[in-house]
């Protein structure tokens, strides 16, 4: 069986909390051995971890602060992420970046915190997951600025241009690509077969953005393959190589995870 890494999945979230077995035991029929929780903020800590109790090595826990939680007392949300960071081992420093898709009034206060947790990741020396919604040009602009050989790091839910790629493959970040990968609307035929496979992880974002033929419903990890083989098509491969190259990746992000 062809084995797949989902890099983003949030399936500590409720809407997962009547069937998560099921979930994880779908995961396995469909060869995804390894699912990544990227953390929000405080609310979501307690359901994060106890997950990754459950289901060691197989559920594996970040430690960041989303952009959309960026709000006044940011600080005190700061204080808990580095907190958690000082006292054990995570993936990496996630879910981590900048929103402006909602919301810009606190724009200033979400790139501080980015920068402040890249800082973090390269004392941890851990990878991060960014986040980047509306605002891909002060995220890259950052990472470069802050970028050395210890920072590594993915930019998740991909849905930029060709040059963007190239971008971020110059700071030697991966990009995630999920469901979005598969919607027409988002024009992604013509950009992901410019991504080099060396670059592509894959990734759900569950419960979030579904993959056609799911689309509207409710994510989840089992769906991988489906994003694999809709970037087999773009790249004219057959699957098992993208399984093979994103799992190796995803593995290399991640390291000893």
């Amino acid at each position: 069986m062809m084995t797949f890494i989902d890099t983003h999945a949030h399936i500590y979230d409720e809407k997962f909390k009547d069937d998560i077995k099921d979930v994880l035991d779908r995961c396995h029929e469909e060869g995804v051995e390894k699912i990544y929780m990227p953390n929000i903020d405080h609310t979501s800590i307690d359901g994060m971890m106890e997950l990754e109790s459950r289901y060691a090595g197989r559920c594996i826990a970040m430690m960041g602060l989303h952009p959309t939680s960026v709000k006044k007392d940011f600080e005190k949300e700061l204080y808990r992420v580095e907190e958690w960071l000082s006292k054990r081992s995570f993936a990496a420093v996630g879910e981590i970046g900048l929103d402006y898709y909602w919301d810009t009034s606190f724009a200033g206060q979400q790139q501080e915190a980015f920068r402040i947790q890249i800082e973090w990741a390269k004392r941890y020396q851990l990878p991060i997951v960014i986040h980047t919604r509306d605002s891909f040009e002060d995220s890259i602009r950052i990472v470069e600025e802050l970028h050395d050989n210890s920072l590594k790091g993915v930019f998740h839910c991909f849905t930029g241009s060709a040059d963007d790629a190239i971008r971020i493959r110059e700071v030697g970040f991966y990009v995630g690509l999920g469901g979005v990968s598969t919607f027409k609307n988002a024009k992604m035929d013509t950009v992901i077969p410019e991504i080099e496979l060396e670059q592509i992880v894959l990734e759900t974002d569950s419960p979030y953005l579904a993959p056609v033929p799911h689309r509207g419903k409710r994510n989840e990890p089992s769906y991988v393959p489906i994003i694999a083989h809709k970037i087999a098509e773009y790249h004219k491969t057959d699957v098992k190589t993208i399984a093979e190259k994103t799992t190796s990746n995803a593995l290399s992000l991640f390291k000893s995870f």
